[in-house]
C-alpha cells in the first residue's frame, strides 16, 4: 500500500498503521538483502535525486544504495559543487529540479523547515533525510523496526533517550514514534542541552543519567552535536562523559536484556564507551542494516511500485 501523503517531512505525516506498514515491508526487503541478488527492480523507470546540503555517511549511502537496489535512477546532487555555492536560493534550486521531473527527492538541510519549502515547489515526493535540530523521521522508523525485532512490541517499553537533546533532530522523531507505538520515554541531558520545552513532548525529563537508565529496556545514546552549539554548553568534554557517559557500570542500572542504540557517528569515550558500543547488548550496527531496510521499503512505497 503506498504513502497516503505525497511527502515524508515529518515521521507524524505517516499514521500508526502507516508506520506498520513501512515496518513490515522493510522486513521483507531485508529478505532481498539477505538473498544472492539483492537487486529488486520495482522501480525501474523511476528517479530519485538525494539532495545534501549537509555531511552524511550512512543515511546518504543507504538512500543511494537503497534506489539502486530497487532500480531507479539515483543522482546525487554535490551542493559543494551545485549552483548553492553561487548563491542559489532553495526555491530556485526545487524550481530547476522539478524542471528535470525526479519522482523522488531525498534532501537533507541545516534549518528546519526547509522541506516545506521544497515541497511546495516540486511535483516530486519528498523525504526528509534531518533538517537541522527538527526532524529525521527514517532515522526514528530504522530505531522502530530495530527495537520490534528484538522485542516484539514497543508497547509499555521503558526508553532511555540521553544526550544532546537540545540539537537532536533524531530525539524528536523518535520520541514521537516510541510514544505512537506504546512505549514510555524518558529524555535525559545536562540542563544547558535540554529544550526549555522537553516537557511538552509527552516524555518525562530528567537530568540524572542514572535515573533515566535504571530498568531501561532501551537506551538511545546521542552524539554531543560540537557542529551546532555555542561553547559553554558544558565544562568540558571529560565532565560529560563523567556524568552523561554510558559505561558498563552505568548499564548495570537497567534491564539485563537493555538494548544500546545510538544513531551515530560515534564519539568513543564521550557519550558511550568502547566497551558498551561493542559489547552484546549494542545493536548499533544493525540499526545501519535496518536503515537501508527502511529507506527502500519508503522509497518503494512512495515510488507509486505495485503491492
Amino acid at each position: 500500500m503506498p504513502i497516503a501523503k505525497k511527502d515524508l517531512i515529518h515521521l507524524s505525516d505517516l499514521s500508526v498503521d502507516e508506520i506498520w506498514q513501512v515496518l513490515s515491508k522493510a522486513r521483507e526487503m531485508k529478505q532481498v538483502l539477505a538473498g544472492p541478488d539483492k537487486k529488486y527492480p520495482i522501480l525501474r523507470g523511476k528517479s530519485v535525486i538525494n539532495l545534501f546540503y549537509e555531511n552524511s555517511t550512512r543515511t546518504r549511502s543507504s538512500f543511494e544504495f537503497a534506489g539502486k537496489y530497487l532500480g531507479a535512477d539515483v543522482v546525487n546532487i554535490n551542493t559543494s559543487s551545485s549552483s548553492v555555492m553561487k548563491g542559489e536560493s532553495l526555491k530556485d534550486t526545487a524550481l530547476t529540479l522539478d524542471r528535470l521531473n525526479p519522482d523522488i527527492i531525498v534532501m537533507r538541510h541545516g534549518a528546519s523547515g526547509a522541506h516545506e519549502i521544497l515541497a511546495k515547489h516540486v511535483k516530486a515526493r519528498v523525504i526528509n533525510a534531518g533538517d537541522g535540530a527538527h526532524q529525521h523521521p527514517t532515522q526514528a522508523l530504522l530505531d522502530l523496526l530495530t527495537i520490534v525485532e528484538h522485542k516484539g512490541s514497543l508497547e509499555g517499553l521503558n526508553i532511555a533517550i540521553v544526550g544532546d537533546i537540545l540539537h537532536s533532530r533524531v530525539a524528536r522523531s523518535d520520541v514521537w514514534g516510541f510514544q505512537a507505538l506504546g512505549a514510555k520515554v524518558t529524555l535525559c541531558a545536562p540542563p544547558t542541552l535540554m529544550p526549555s520545552r522537553a516537557a511538552q513532548l509527552g516524555a518525562k525529563v530528567t537530568y540524572n543519567m542514572d535515573e533515566a537508565v535504571k530498568d531501561a529496556d532501551v537506551i538511545v545514546m546521542l552524539r554531543i552535536q560540537l557542529e551546532r552549539q555555542k561553547a559553554g554548553m558544558f565544562p568540558s568534554i571529560r565532565e560529560y562523559a563523567a556524568f552523561y557517559g554510558l559505561n558498563a557500570q552505568r548499564l548495570k542500572l537497567a534491564k539485563p536484556d537493555c538494548l544500546v542504540m545510538h544513531p551515530g557517528p560515534i564519539n568513543r569515550g564521550v557519550e558511550i564507551t568502547a566497551e558498551v558500543a561493542d559489547g552484546m547488548q549494542a545493536v548499533i550496527e544493525e540499526q545501519v542494516h535496518n536503515g537501508l531496510a527502511v529507506r527502500m521499503a519508503l522509497l518503494s512505497m512512495m515510488g507509486g511500485a505495485a503491492e
